[in-house]
């Protein structure tokens, strides 16, 4: 077989380029950070989706809600005798949405009247 000339090299087929933030998504039913192995959402997920919820807030809140009933039937089931505080799993999954905003507690939506 020919060998190819000094100044040539190999032709390599061009490796795919992985969005960073595409690494970054829930490894189950684990729950942990495929990029990180941080619980997820990790802090860069958590930055990803409020950047893709800037405008939808609302939506963002109904997502982790989904997220956080499929994290809970997941983790129970590996762990059913001593599964996560629940309280642990929404402050993980929903807690973090809320930040400095109108209202006693933060977030979006005034406190009681």
């Amino acid at each position: 077989m020919p060998r190819p000339a000094r100044n040539q090299r190999a032709a390599h087929p061009p490796t795919p380029q992985r969005r960073p933030e595409a690494a970054h998504t829930a490894l189950r039913p684990l729950w942990l950070c495929r990029a990180c192995a941080a619980p997820w959402p990790c802090a860069f997920a958590r930055l990803t989706l409020r950047q893709e919820y800037a405008h939808d807030k609302i939506g963002l809140h109904v997502y982790l809600c989904a997220v956080l009933h499929e994290a809970t039937a997941d983790l129970y089931r590996l762990h059913p005798h001593d599964g996560p505080d629940p309280r642990s799993l929404f402050d993980r999954f929903l807690g973090w949405v809320r930040g400095p905003g109108p209202g006693p507690g933060g977030g979006d939506h005034p406190g009681p009247a």
